[in-house]
């Protein structure tokens, strides 16, 4: 059996995701991870992982790997994917590509020009009950879709982190702007927008409310109204204003309209599939998406999303800020 050898950059929440995941899949080998975090990287040695890093660069001078998995902050999406690609390893990126229009597309030149391979991070559409929804699109079950609602309602950076009986700090990044390159429309709505293209094409015009309730530089809610090449309108709503998760998409269509939801799983049954898998059903999707990556590296294929899908999603976060319609 082939395998292929990765690399992780970055153990924050989803850097810890992958590892786990990666250490669960047959054909995959976690030769080295790199984080700050000291206390990440003793959990990563624990895990079997041999070399650790502080450094992301030395991590990329290791011949023997051959893919890297980049979960760091957006601002940080720049220097290590293009560092990556020159080093000549295929790059799986964390969503948003970057904080800016002008950043995708210099990694974008960079993956090009060093020809290796760049994958974006959304999971949604290896999700089962999203993967059916466009079936039923492609076969024509529901018909013509007049118009969807995407619907991604989270706690955001404000769910409670606890560490025992200590509260963990909310990382000083997620309020920067300037490092983020935005607020939850960033954040969420690029998953929805990318779901939603894959769905119903280009995006051929968008417009936003978007909502300030804890008084911050950024927003932490959106409505978006986007208008797609295939003639359907969608309406976006993203926000980080309740500790209540909700993920929905719903269609309605000419011949049917139908929804699907992604929830996660109660308390038992996510313990149960821990111990069957080593992951639970609501992280199922997250798990494919790093199989099929894996799979790409070993067969050569060229993976989806790519980098030229994180670049529409972000022109089209991008004009969406610009036409905010603010309402009284």
């Amino acid at each position: 059996m082939k395998t292929a050898k990765l690399g992780i950059i970055g153990l924050g929440y989803i850097g810890q995701l992958h590892l786990r995941h990666c250490l669960k899949i047959p054909n995959a080998k976690v030769l080295a991870v790199a984080d700050i975090s000291k206390k990440a990287l003793n959990k990563a040695k624990k895990s079997g992982v041999k070399k650790t890093f502080t450094n992301y660069e030395d991590l990329l001078k290791e011949s023997g790997i051959d893919a890297v998995i980049i979960g760091l902050p957006t601002h940080l999406h720049l220097n290590c994917a293009i560092a990556a690609a020159e080093a000549g390893k295929d790059v799986f990126l964390e969503k948003p590509i970057a904080r800016t229009v002008e950043e995708a597309k210099e990694i974008i030149s960079v993956v090009q020009k060093n020809s290796v391979k760049l994958m974006m991070g959304y999971h949604m559409r290896f999700n089962n009950e999203f993967i059916a929804v466009k079936e039923k699109i492609k076969n024509g079950l529901i018909g013509d879709v007049e118009n969807a609602h995407a619907t991604f309602i989270s706690s955001g950076p404000f769910f409670h982190r606890a560490e025992g009986h200590a509260p963990v700090p909310v990382p000083d990044w997620w309020f920067n702007k300037e490092l983020t390159g935005g607020g939850v429309l960033v954040d969420l709505g690029c998953h929805m927008i990318n779901l939603l293209r894959w769905y119903f094409g280009e995006i051929t015009d968008i417009r936003s409310h978007l909502g300030y309730r804890f008084n911050m530089n950024f927003e932490d809610s959106a409505l978006c109204l986007a208008k797609f090449n295939s003639g359907t309108v969608a309406i976006i709503n993203v926000g980080w204003f309740s500790q209540e998760y909700l993920l929905r998409i719903d269609m309605l269509g000419s011949v049917k309209n139908i929804s699907a939801q992604h929830s996660p799983s109660n308390p038992i049954e996510s313990v149960v599939q821990m111990i069957a898998n080593g992951y639970t059903k609501f992280y199922q999707a997250h798990f494919d998406e790093m199989r099929y990556f894996i799979n790409c590296i070993i067969n050569d294929f060229v993976p989806s999303s790519t980098g030229q899908d994180g670049l529409r999603d972000l022109e089209a976060i991008t004009f969406a800020y610009k036409k905010n319609i603010f309402l009284i």
